[in-house]
């Protein structure tokens, strides 16, 4: 029977089965009554696993004391207490030397396979850590917004942890630390948003990039938030790097979960290192790309500028020359032929004026295509990224980047709650007035300023409240002499 456990330790991949199986064999040959086999957490002395035969552990322990008839031996591997083996009432009488001796054995046993499984298992978790926080990196290096990159962190850290949620905290303008990202498979509403406010004792170790470790988040006096009764054991750990504090991974287990192992410290520790050094490096791969597309972007322009519109004017010259030579030949000819011209003649009059009429489209073709171009040149100089999210802030981006190519900035003046008033679909068309009017300004010459008007306190002919775009420059228009005005308007 000694033998096969000890066999059974090195062929049996189970290791409760294993565990079991010694338990039962030391409690057969030592004859006894009643065997229990205690496995205690890793780093801590709270009992993992308990496995017996015969009656409940907790019977057993009263019956030894009041039989003194108790064996115990520990189970030790490299001075690391894992557990303890023991067995209560022998049969025939008292537990002889050989029973401990074979108890003793057989604890040695258990240690080695508990040794294994946990080497075994550490070996597994680690390399799950390890494609985890690859799979981060990868996921953050092809292209994520902010709010999607925390997101990986937060969900990726949470499933390696075995964790309730995952939590990403950043710093707050006041001194604080407010979540900004949660995962869980829970309900999040009232985590998002909540704030450890300034002064809290666990916010100073985390703002001086300390993690913090916590057996129970309900009852721990550093712990603050009105979240913290939900959970138990936590983890919260700085994302950091080169010097750079980014934020706070936390990662909360339920109350009444276990503790996390210094393995799962270290562990998370290394993966929250990993993930801010791969925050940091998405962040300055998406300020590259950004920067290509702006360069991009620019150079668009300028070939525009200079090639394409400078071409198309040039052209428009040359068609409105040939228009107005041949209206000036047509009059000429009209006043030689005069009241005895010939019908021929009266026929090439009319064809040369239907070729003036066609030659006027051309140019008023031109013109418009030139303004056209002109206007998408405006809207290249706009950045494609980080866009403003609110129509005021839509009309200043157009507005300023007009003003690298007027030279100046344009004034602009808001009436009225605008960014409530103007709805989507308003604002596009809007905005779309507004670049074709800047487009057109630039056109002219001797523009110095303009003023840009936005009043949404205006009432519509119908009585409906609207929104007026008022664009006006100090430039000469080219009919009557007059600086322009551009005024449109719309329902809200």
């Amino acid at each position: 029977m000694l033998l096969e456990a000890v066999l059974s330790v090195g062929s049996d991949l189970d290791l409760g089965s294993t565990l079991q199986q010694i338990v039962e064999t030391a409690t057969a040959l030592t004859e006894a009554r009643h065997g229990a086999l205690a496995v205690l957490e890793p780093d801590r002395d709270r009992v993992d696993a308990l496995y017996t035969t015969g009656t409940a552990e907790a019977e057993a322990e009263a019956e030894a004391e009041a039989e003194g008839s108790f064996l115990r031996a520990a189970i030790v591997v490299h001075t690391e207490v894992f557990g303890h083996l023991h067995v209560v009432g022998k049969r025939p009488g008292p537990f002889t030397d050989t029973d401990l001796g074979l108890l003793r054995v057989l604890a040695a046993q258990a240690g080695i396979a508990i040794g294994n499984a946990r080497l075994y298992g550490a070996a597994r978790q680690r390399e799950r850590w390890i494609a985890g926080a690859a799979a981060v990196t990868t996921a953050l290096l092809t292209g994520s917004d902010a709010a999607d990159a925390l997101m990986t962190v937060a969900e990726q850290a949470r499933v390696l942890a075995g964790a309730s949620a995952g939590v990403i905290l950043q710093p707050t303008a006041a001194g604080g630390m407010e979540i900004v990202t949660a995962s869980t498979p829970d309900d999040p509403a009232g985590i998002v948003g909540t704030v450890i406010e300034p002064g809290s004792p666990v916010l100073v170790q985390l703002l001086g990039g300390e993690p913090v470790f916590i057996d129970d988040s309900a009852t721990d006096p550093r712990m603050t938030t009105g979240v913290r009764s939900r959970f138990g054991p936590s983890m919260m750990l700085p994302l950091q790097s080169g010097g750079r504090l980014i934020g706070t991974l936390a990662l909360p287990r339920r109350r009444g979960e276990r503790p996390y192992t210094d393995l799962d410290r270290l562990l998370a520790t290394q993966f929250a290192s990993q993930a801010a050094l791969a925050l940091v490096m998405a962040d300055a791969q998406a300020d590259r790309e950004q920067l290509a597309v702006y360069e991009d972007r620019d150079r668009i322009a300028r070939d525009l500028h200079d090639l394409v519109v400078q071409r198309l004017f040039a052209t428009e010259m040359m068609l409105e020359s040939t228009r107005r030579r041949a209206a000036s030949e047509e009059s000429a000819g009209a006043a030689e032929a005069g009241d005895g011209a010939e019908a021929g003649g009266g026929a090439e009059a009319e064809e040369q004026a239907e070729a003036g009429v066609l030659l006027g489209r051309a140019v008023d073709e031109l013109d418009s295509t030139i303004q056209e171009v002109r206007t998408a040149i405006f809207a290249l100089q706009q950045p494609p990224a980080a866009a403003p999210s609110t129509f005021r802030g839509r009309v200043l981006r157009e507005t300023g980047g007009a003003a690298a190519l007027l030279g100046f900035p344009p004034s602009v003046q808001f009436t009225g709650a605008v960014d409530a008033l103007v709805g989507e679909e308003t604002g596009r068309e809007l905005l779309a007035a507004l670049r074709g009017a800047l487009a057109a300004a630039h056109r002219r010459h001797g523009v110095s300023a303009i003023e840009v008007e936005v009043d949404a306190t205006v009432r519509l002919p119908d009585g409906r409240g609207g929104v007026r775009l008022v664009v006006a420059d100090d430039g000469r228009g080219e009919d009557d002499g007059r600086p322009t005005t551009v005024t449109w308007q719309a329902p809200v």
